[in-house]
């Protein structure tokens, strides 16, 4: 029997992606958001305890994308984020315990650990893994922490799989720093992240329908999603002096190939996330590294996956 996903935030980035994916294999989906798309099946606010109540009909997994973002941060209440990270995801899971749901996936971010990600200057990149500590510096990552905490709650006591993946950017805007906007090409500076905090959005995908499938073995776990990294251990101490240095080391045609479009590196890095975990324990193979994105440089094609062309920028309302 074919199981029946409820996707939330189902107009947003990663909703679509998800959602286009399941299409595409003509598998049956819910797709909720507050706005209306193709991809939208139906229109209302999971703040609402009695609409979440009557979308779970029969409905086996739900995978929760639905968020205010880090650019709200600056547009929206710190009220209005609790309403939708924290109040949202309890109405969903609540409701997952009173219709029988399987499980449960919780798209989360790497924003929760805040200001374990900023090391001193001249200080080691800081080696991120599930184990780093949460140092959330903004409502947003204080709601996206504390209903991971919630996902983790219902597990232990209602014994609802719940898995929360912490996912990287793989946003398509331009960069939210200034500086970084200024000094760099947009693609220039999405690709020189794919070393090490960054992911495509099919990538996500693929996490996102693997962790569904593993929830009953896994119970309750927590996954980095992000591009695998070159780095390793040794490579800290270098790569927030002189991050240049280590990757032309391991990736010695990336010089040309950046001066050949007028690219350039970050001088530094100050973090590196490690997925690791969710390779060997959700059996996820991500596609997209710096390695493709060398080799798409070298064949004159666009190193960002079709699904990420297809959505296109969205913004954020």
């Amino acid at each position: 029997m074919e199981i029946k996903l409820l996707i939330t935030g189902s107009s947003g980035h990663l909703g679509e992606a998800i959602c286009r994916t399941l299409q595409s294999k003509h598998q049956e989906y819910i797709g909720v958001d507050l706005h209306r798309s193709p991809f939208t099946t139906h229109v209302g606010n999971i703040e609402d305890r009695a609409f979440v109540n009557s979308l779970l009909k029969e409905v086996d997994y739900i995978i929760h994308t639905a968020t205010l973002h880090k650019p709200h941060v600056g547009t929206h209440s710190n009220l209005a984020f609790v309403n939708t990270n924290i109040i949202g995801t309890l109405n969903l899971l609540e409701e997952a315990v009173v219709k029988n749901v399987k499980g449960f996936v919780y798209s989360s971010t790497t924003s929760t650990f805040g200001d374990m990600l900023t090391p001193k200057e001249g200080e080691p990149a800081i080696w991120i893994t599930e184990d780093s500590l949460s140092k959330p510096k903004n409502i947003y990552g204080v709601t996206k922490s504390t209903a991971e905490d919630l996902c983790q709650l219902f597990y232990r006591n209602h014994r609802l799989p719940c898995v929360v993946l912490k996912i990287a950017r793989f946003f398509p805007e331009e960069d939210d720093q200034e500086s970084i906007r200024v000094m760099y090409d947009q693609l220039n500076a999405k690709a020189n992240e794919y070393l090490y905090r960054r992911v495509d959005i099919d990538d996500v995908v693929s996490a996102q329908l693997l962790a569904v499938e593993k929830l009953k073995d896994i119970g309750f776990g927590k996954y980095i999603i992000s591009a695998t990294t070159p780095f390793e251990k040794v490579h800290l101490p270098e790569l927030n002096v002189d991050a240049v240095s280590v990757v032309e080391t391991l990736f010695p045609q990336m010089s040309a190939l950046y001066a050949q479009k007028g690219w350039k590196m970050f001088p530094t890095i100050d973090r590196v996330y490690v997925n690791q975990k969710a390779r060997t324990e959700l059996g996820w193979t991500p596609r997209y590294n710096f390695g493709y994105v060398l080799r798409c440089l070298e064949q004159g094609v666009d190193f960002r996956s079709p699904l990420t062309l297809e959505i296109g920028c969205k913004g954020y309302a």
